[in-house]
């Protein structure tokens, strides 16, 4: 064996030692509010970015099978070649309406997207700042435009917005000054000051541009997002967001803004020029997820009674969620050990929710991440409660 193989494995046996090993477990049906897991029978699951539960609604699994037969199994081509289909263009307008602008253009990932968009956009003289806690995707799409383009990148203090402010001023002369940050902190449940960041970029003439991925579907009235759920739809300048959770679940991202930014990304974006378009069959069903959530407003309204109840429940229970209004439930536990000891004491009691610890969260604020459904009952909810209060006092939390 190779020093290099040599290595990996004494990373992997240091991990295993540190009780910060990740098991992957394996589904055998589709996703839901239940599912059957390999070896453990049926779970509750409260780890899924399945917010709406439409990734197991049948408009939305017979759209994306009536593309199979119509458009087969996949693209074989990039988008400017010959990958392009009638659905991307049906997807990609509906996406636009959804989101309040005036274009979208989709790719493979909502990483992708991310990771196109700040090398295609920023160059040198330009000043690109991000919130601490924005998703890694972010975070390298800024690092790689800093390498690729020479702009100039900070970051400020999560939510600081005299932090913000202080270092656009600072860099008052940069041709551009462009602002990242999350709709929904994925970790945190937290919601952006969105308000407050437009009023600041329009003060220090800078553009926002804003992840939406954990609000797409989720926040506002109508699930349009973190503007719907401020009252400023279409005042952002640039939104990118995911098809992989609350619109269906199955992959692919996009990015939302002018009809002009969404050419330039199709002739310059080196992650839409050189994959694969998104399958047809994801297209499809993407599609009839939002036109789904379009039409049933109501399952917006039961995800947040959902989120509510079980907030409320679980801190009646004795535990210390962070506090918040989304369906993001974070219990912080503290160490990365103690945490993934909960996801597999939760486990043992038929509830399937993840423990997240360093590097993916700062060290010594560890967690159980709970994520609450529309697809939901009462009884689901009511049934982890009582698991989360056992293994609390066997894991020594309670």
């Amino acid at each position: 064996m190779s020093a290099l193989f040599s290595e990996l494995q004494a990373e992997l046996d240091a991990l295993q030692a540190a009780g910060t090993y990740k098991h992957l477990n394996h589904l055998e049906g589709p996703q839901g509010a239940r599912v059957r897991m390999e070896g453990r029978g049926e779970v509750i699951v409260l780890s899924s970015n399945n917010y709406l539960g439409l990734a197991n609604e049948p408009a939305v699994v017979n759209a994306g099978i009536d593309a199979l037969h119509r458009f087969g199994a996949g693209t074989a081509s990039v988008r400017f070649i010959c990958g392009t289909f009638t659905v991307h263009r049906e997807l990609e307008a509906a996406l636009a309406r959804f989101v309040g602008t005036e274009a979208s253009l989709s790719y493979v990932s909502a990483w992708n997207a991310n990771e196109a968009l700040t090398p295609s956009i920023a160059r040198e003289g330009d000043f690109v700042i991000s919130d601490a806690l924005n998703h890694a995707s972010i975070i390298d799409s800024v690092r790689l435009a800093k390498a690729i383009t020479k702009c100039t990148t900070a970051v400020y203090k999560h939510a600081d917005m005299d932090d913000l402010r202080e270092k656009l001023r600072a860099n008052k002369d940069a041709k551009r000054k462009i602002i990242w940050t999350d709709g929904v902190f994925s970790m945190e449940g937290a919601i952006a000051k969105l308000p407050e960041i437009l009023q600041i970029a329009r003060d220090e003439g800078a553009i926002v541009v804003m992840d939406d991925s954990h609000a797409t579907g989720v926040l506002g009235k109508t699930g349009r997002g973190t503007a719907e759920h401020f009252g400023v739809v279409g005042e952002v300048d640039i939104i990118t967001s995911t098809l992989g959770k609350a619109l269906g679940g199955a992959a692919g991202g996009f990015i939302a803004g002018p009809a002009s930014l969404c050419d330039i990304m199709t002739q310059r974006s080196r992650p839409q020029l050189f994959s694969n378009a998104l399958p047809p069959t994801v297209a499809a069903s993407a599609l009839a997820a939002v036109q789904h959530a379009e039409a049933h407003p109501e399952l917006v309204t039961r995800l947040a009674e959902n989120a509510r109840y079980f907030r409320g429940a679980i801190q009646e229970a004795g535990f210390h969620p962070l506090p918040g209004e989304t369906p993001i439930v974070p219990i912080i536990v503290g160490e990365t050990a103690l945490a993934i000891r909960m996801s597999e004491l939760m486990l043992e009691r038929g509830v399937f929710v993840t423990g997240f610890g360093f590097p993916v969260v700062p060290q010594g604020q560890a967690r159980v991440r709970c994520q609450v459904s529309a697809a939901h009952t009462k009884d689901d909810l009511d049934a982890v409660v009582a698991a989360f209060k056992d293994a609390g006092r066997v894991a020594g939390i309670l």
